[in-house]
């Protein structure tokens, strides 16, 4: 493995990685506390302002992209290489951007607040979800409600948890940083719709090629942590339907765990967008089901998280 971990001491970035992720777990993200991603999301929202209208967008998109993108990761980069000289500053900073840049535990809070919003009323099942996705909501069925759930649970395992912690064992917290902004960058102007399409597409090209390897890992990890191996070809042939050349990955591993299926039209800021199907059993979704997803989300974050460690232990 190539050192670009700017040559901090394993020692240091062994004990932000187990203490920021100690931190998610506990308090996912604290409502009120400042957060990195909001700070990206300001700029992203301001340079889209000034940039995406008129002619030439794509390339106003992508020198914002590429602007902001590397400007995190080298503003990063001095940062921590300035901070190796007060150790306890740099595993107090380090333990913060691994805590801020995953997201695991407060998916799993809304995931489990959308099933039981749902339950108990469908308007409040589409209140709740309209929290984690991007898609309209206001027509959905309790099966649509749910499903969308499950769908962005997988997904995030990708995107919040995995390909961080990736991220991390390859160019270090600052690489860490610079693949959250990459995200941000997707979440808000990696759309196929009329004022995004042009001025967002080289964000979601770099999101797709920031998360090819992190989100067909995912599918991996989660096969493993459901102790069924035969499952991978059930993924290789499902995870391809997907419009995303990622996202399908995950999701048809949770799929194929819960033998339910997901995908199907859905409307996205006024436009239906038509997504393959991934799986073939289009049964009713369940609580109990809200519950094995979770427990194979903490699983393979779990065995993410040991293999970090063990490949620290031997650089």
């Amino acid at each position: 493995m190539l050192d670009l971990s700017f040559n901090t001491p394993v020692l240091f970035l062994v004990l932000s990685l187990l203490l920021g992720w100690f931190l998610d777990l506990l308090l996912g993200d604290p409502i009120g506390m400042p957060h990195p991603v909001v700070f990206f999301g300001k700029l992203i929202a301001k340079g889209e302002h000034l940039l995406n209208h008129g002619t030439y967008r794509r390339w106003k998109g992508g020198l914002l992209a590429l602007t902001l993108i590397l400007g995190v990761f080298f503003s990063a980069f001095l940062l921590f290489r300035w901070l190796l000289s007060w150790p306890v500053a740099y595993i107090a900073v380090c333990t913060l951007t691994v805590f801020f840049c995953l997201a695991g535990t407060t998916l799993i809070r809304e995931v489990r607040l959308v099933f039981e919003a749902v339950d108990r009323s469908l308007s409040e099942g589409r209140r709740q979800v309209a929290r984690i996705v991007g898609r309209d909501t206001q027509e959905l069925s309790a099966q649509e409600v749910r499903t969308a759930a499950l769908e962005t649970l997988a997904e995030n395992l990708s995107d919040g948890v995995i390909a961080p912690l990736f991220w991390l064992a390859l160019l270090g917290p600052a690489g860490m940083l610079a693949y959250k902004m990459v995200n941000t960058l997707d979440s808000m102007i990696g759309y196929r719709t009329d004022r995004y399409r042009e001025f967002g597409c080289v964000a979601a090209r770099i999101d797709d090629v920031a998360n090819y390897l992190p989100a067909r890992l995912t599918a991996f990890l989660m096969v493993v942590a459901s102790g069924r191996l035969s499952l991978l070809r059930f993924v290789a042939r499902n995870g391809r339907r997907h419009a995303s050349p990622n996202s399908g990955y995950p999701e048809a591993a949770l799929a194929g765990v819960l033998n339910c299926r997901f995908g199907g039209p859905h409307p996205y800021f006024g436009q239906m967008v038509d997504k393959p199907y991934i799986g073939d059993n289009n049964r009713e979704l369940t609580t109990d089901d809200m519950k094995k997803a979770v427990w194979l989300n903490r699983t393979a974050e779990v065995i993410m998280l040991l293999m970090l460690l063990a490949l620290f232990s031997i650089v």
